[in-house]
C-alpha cells in the first residue's frame, strides 16, 4: 500500500480531520522540541485505536502512542509512521459509587486529581502536579511526594499488541519503580480506575495547593522540560550526584542542566532534541567520573534509544 492510499485508510477509520501530515511534534510535547510526525491520529474511542494499530500492523507501518509528551524528547527530524494522540480527544473521566473514578488514558493527572477533588475524594493529590495523563501515569508508574500510581489503581483497560482489549488488574500490573507490565508487553492504555477514599474538599484542596506551591518553589516549571530527566538510583538522588559532579547550568545549545533543580535538563529557548541529547550523555559521563554512579534516563528518547 503506498503512502497515499494508507492515509486515505487512516482518514476512513478516524475522518479527515483527525488525520495531520507532518505534524510538528514540538507542539504536543513538553520540551517543546521535536520535528513533523509523518502522520498524526487522533483516534475518539476504542475502536478507532484498535482499527488504526491494525492498519499499521497490515501496512507494515511503524505507530507509537503519546499522550501529552511530557516524558519524550522527539527527534529534530520527526518521525516516520503513525503518532497516535491520546490527549483531550480521549479524556473522559466518570467518578463511579463506591469512590471509584475511572479515566481515558489522555486525562490529565491535574483534571483526574481536581474531579476528585470536586467530589470528595482523596488519595491522588500526589499527582495533580505531574504534567502528564492518566495512560502515561499508568505506563511509568507516575509517583510523587511518597504518593504511587499503584497504590490508588485497581484495574487497566489496555489494547495488546494482537488487538485485544483486555482488562489488567492491579495485581497482574508489575508496577515497580517507573515500570509496568504494560510498558513491558507493549499494551496501549485506553483506561484506568481509581480507588479513592472520601474525604473533606477543602482539605483535599490544600493538600493539592501545598504540593503545587512545593513543585514551584523547587522546579524549573518556566521552561520546557520532560520533568526528572533521570530515574533516581539506588540510595542516592539524582539532582546531588549531578551537583556534586559539577553539572549544574552545563549546557549545549539551547539545552541546559537547570540551575533550579539539577535532576532537569530543560529548554533554555532554542535547543534541538541533539542539545539535550548531549547534556544528558555529559551529565552520565560526569556523574560516573565522579561517584561511578550510572544515571538511567527516565525520559524516552524517540529516534534516539529505539
Amino acid at each position: 500500500m503506498n503512502a497515499q492510499d494508507f492515509e486515505k485508510s487512516l482518514r476512513d477509520i478516524v475522518g479527515s480531520q483527525n488525520v495531520r501530515p507532518d505534524e510538528p511534534l514540538a507542539e504536543h510535547t513538553t520540551f517543546r522540541i521535536g520535528g513533523p510526525a509523518q502522520w498524526l491520529v487522533t483516534p475518539r474511542s476504542e475502536d478507532e485505536v484498535a482499527a488504526v494499530v491494525s492498519t499499521c500492523e497490515a501496512g507494515g507501518v511503524p505507530w507509537r502512542v503519546l499522550g501529552l509528551g511530557s516524558n519524550v524528547l522527539a527527534p529534530d527530524e520527526g518521525l516516520d509512521g503513525v503518532t497516535l494522540l491520546l490527549a483531550d480527544n480521549f479524556a473522559d473521566v466518570e467518578v463511579l459509587p463506591g469512590g471509584l473514578v475511572r479515566a481515558a488514558a489522555g486525562a490529565t493527572n491535574a483534571a483526574v486529581a481536581a474531579v476528585a477533588r470536586d467530589t470528595g475524594l482523596a488519595g491522588y493529590e500526589f499527582a495533580s502536579g505531574i504534567p502528564g495523563s492518566i495512560g502515561g501515569a499508568a505506563i511509568m508508574n507516575a509517583g510523587a511526594y511518597a504518593g504511587e500510581f499503584a497504590h490508588v489503581c485497581v484495574e487497566v483497560t489496555c489494547l495488546t499488541p494482537a488487538g485485544e482489549v483486555v482488562t489488567v488488574p492491579a495485581s497482574e500490573a508489575d508496577w515497580r519503580y517507573r515500570h509496568s507490565m504494560m510498558s513491558d508487553e507493549g499494551y496501549i492504555v485506553l483506561d484506568a480506575t481509581l480507588q479513592l477514599v472520601p474525604w473533606d474538599t477543602s482539605q483535599v484542596r490544600a493538600r493539592m495547593d501545598e504540593l503545587a506551591e512545593r513543585r514551584a518553589a523547587k522546579q524549573p516549571l518556566e521552561l520546557g522540560s520532560a520533568g526528572s530527566t533521570f530515574k533516581r538510583p539506588l540510595g542516592h538522588y539524582a539532582g546531588k550526584l549531578i551537583d556534586d559532579a559539577g553539572m549544574r547550568g552545563h549546557t549545549c545549545g539551547g539545552a541546559q542542566v537547570s540551575t533550579k533543580h539539577c535532576g532537569f535538563v530543560v529548554n533554555m529557548g532554542t535547543a534541538s532534541a541533539r542539545d539535550v541529547r548531549q547534556v544528558i550523555s555529559d551529565v552520565q559521563d560526569a556523574v560516573f567520573a565522579d561517584s561511578g554512579v550510572v544515571l538511567e534516563p527516565e525520559v524516552r528518547m524517540w529516534g534516539f534509544d529505539d
